[in-house]
């Protein structure tokens, strides 16, 4: 017999066990009896058929009767509600198991898994449980501890969320965007902004380290923690911030740590309140990106340049710190004088030199030659270069200063009327052109302009790109010579002689020639003649033998109606030579019709005379 069946038998009084005896007799006695068949009405049976005992085996209990039990039982030793978490001790414990008393009819067992994070468990710990069934299939108590740790921990979260309180979690590991951490048993999320209150490049050192944090963020509907530390060193910041914008004052300096470098300036912790030091107020000397002045984490001192009526918004200051360059720049160097610097910067309308530590001189590009085809001053100078440079102008007030590399090189227009007379034959290289001409430099420095009339004496050029490349060598001739306003006149077909001292005596008035069709107009014809000569064609003269007209490609004869040397001009005709041809044998015919007619008259005339005649001498006989 079990102890659960001695307790219980123990319990019963001995008044009830003799009255079940005696029932049990009762009934014993009633079997025995032969039982009298009476008749029953089958409607009347079926009304008052005990259904329920039927189903279920045991007479219905009344509603009232139930809750009157159970308000009797309220507050009885050894009874639980299900889904409530109580406090337990442990009785026993197992290799795998711990055995829990709850001070209920019976003991709960929990497997040692849901005891991981406690490795020192022993007997007599007390432990929070959560009843899940008062009893199983076999009758059996189950309890849970891991759940009612999270019923717990969730209710312990929930308050420290809405009363603010600070509370203690475990590191666990990196996740994306920030850290795990265990709240109470629950896993919550450390976003990586809200670490610290700087910026955090090495999350690694936190992990597996306790520390404090405030629950900032609480999702009931998918279950999400988020805490924040940072909330907490705000907490102590912003009574520091006060404390330290009150006392600000521009010009004041101050001690500060970087905090962040950004391609337009730094921040810097002056203690809880951040200012920002822009690239422009880094350093005197220009620079390409604030990290070639300072580093993250340095401590320098800064100065108070300005700052809004909230004093939120601090702009601070490094350079002013130290004396302006231009102050101590030497003070003997005067317009004239030459100097050396490094290429700091590049720009197509020039190049600014560092002469000194923070001084900078502009070398405009028209100054780096004396070419007057302006480049880029990339053709010329690149950043790092070191080069001398002669001043041109220096305001010490306005510190500017402006820089020429041309002017420690002779000019070559001084003695130009001796290299380059008018008349003379050179080479140059194609530098430029545009559409009414050729810029030809002859040598650093000295440019020429061929204009589109003087390359050739032949050929009728649209652009200088049909006929010349940037790059090439051309043979030219001076032809003017300004040296006050430094412009060169050259020709290239003066270079070879006109051949129209020749086309003059082969293309006369009315000769023809022998052409192809060049091209085709509206206007007209451009025809090719011997020599390359080429010929205008009206439309009125475009005209063949058979009345179709001339095509491009066609080979034809062509008679030369102008000729015009000066203009190098050649106006030709094709429907000439036969129309020529046609008027004189139309004049022929005539001719001859004419000598018919007067040859008829005169021996008409002989007739008449003689007939005449004969008539006055029979007359007179």
């Amino acid at each position: 017999m079990s102890e659960e069946t001695k307790k219980t038998e123990e319990q019963v009084p001995a008044t009830e066990v003799k009255q079940t005896e005696a029932t049990a007799e009762k009934a014993t006695e009633k079997v025995a009896e032969a039982p009298k068949v009476e008749k029953v009405n089958p409607e009347e049976f079926l009304a008052n058929f005990n259904w329920h005992k039927y189903e279920e085996g045991i007479d219905l209990i009344d509603e009232e009767n139930i809750k009157a039990f159970e308000a009797a039982l309220d507050g009885t030793l050894g009874l639980v509600s299900e889904r409530e978490v109580i406090e337990g001790l442990v009785v026993r414990k197992t290799d795998r198991e711990a055995i829990i008393d709850i001070n209920s009819k019976s003991e709960g067992v929990i497997s040692l898994n849901e005891f991981r994070y406690n490795p020192n468990l022993k007997v007599g710990d007390k432990v929070e449980v959560l009843v899940d069934k008062r009893e199983d299939s076999t009758g059996q108590l189950v309890l849970s501890h891991k759940k009612a740790r999270v019923i717990k921990a969730w209710d312990r979260v929930n308050a420290a969320h809405e009363s603010g309180e600070v509370v203690n979690g475990f590191v666990k590991c990196r996740t994306r965007g920030g850290m795990i951490v265990d709240v109470f048993g629950i896993e919550a999320f450390l976003p990586g902004s809200q670490i610290d209150v700087k910026p955090i490049r090495d999350y690694d050192q936190y992990v597996e380290k306790t520390m404090e944090f405030k629950v900032v963020k609480v999702n009931h509907e998918f279950k999400n923690v988020v805490v924040s530390h940072k909330a907490l060193i705000e907490a102590d910041i912003e009574v520091q911030k006060k404390e330290i914008i009150g006392k600000l004052e521009k010009g004041q300096v101050l001690e500060g740590v970087v905090k962040n470098i950004t391609s337009y300036g730094v921040f810097v912790d002056l203690g809880g309140v951040d200012g920002l030091v822009h690239i422009t107020d880094l350093s005197w000397s220009r620079i390409n990106h604030p990290s070639e002045v300072v580093e993250l984490d340095q401590t320098l001192n800064v100065v108070i340049l300005d700052f809004d009526d909230e004093k939120t918004r601090i702009q601070l200051g490094l350079k002013q710190l130290n004396a302006h360059p231009w102050e101590a720049l030497d003070a003997n160097i005067k317009v004239g004088d030459t100097v050396k610097g490094k290429v700091v910067v590049l720009a197509d309308y020039g190049a600014f030199i560092e002469v000194a530590q923070g001084v900078e001189g502009l070398i405009h590009v028209s100054e780096m030659s004396w070419s007057t085809h302006l480049r880029s001053a990339q053709d010329f100078v690149s950043v790092g270069d070191e080069v001398e440079a002669q001043v041109l102008t220096l305001d010490r007030e306005e510190r500017k200063m402006s820089l020429g590399i041309k002017q420690l090189h002779p000019d070559p227009w001084t003695n130009i009327a001796e290299k380059y007379p008018v008349g003379s034959t050179h080479e140059g290289t194609v530098r430029n052109y545009t559409n009414f001409g050729v810029f030809v430099e002859l040598e650093e420095g000295i440019d020429g302009l061929v204009y589109i009339s003087d390359l050739s004496w032949t050929k009728k050029i649209k652009h200088p790109s049909d006929f010349v490349s940037v790059g090439d060598k051309l043979e030219v001739q001076v032809l003017e010579l300004d040296v006050e306003g430094r412009k060169l006149n050259l020709g290239h077909k003066h270079t070879t002689d006109n051949p129209w001292d020749g086309h003059e005596e082969t293309y006369t008035i009315d000769s023809v020639h022998t052409g192809v069709v060049k091209d085709k107009s509206d206007k007209g014809l451009i025809v090719t003649l011997e020599n390359g000569v080429e010929a205008f064609v009206p439309s009125r003269f475009i005209t063949k033998e058979d009345g179709t007209k001339l095509a491009k490609g066609d080979t034809a004869e062509f008679k030369v109606l102008e000729f015009n040397k000066e203009f190098r001009r050649v106006v030709a005709s094709h429907t000439s030579i036969f129309k020529e041809q046609e008027e004189k044998n139309v004049k022929t015919v005539q001719q001859k019709n004419a000598d018919s007619a007067e040859k008829t008259t005169l021996g008409d005339l002989n007739e008449d005379l003689l007939a005449l005649k004969k008539k006055m001498e029979k007359k007179n006989k």
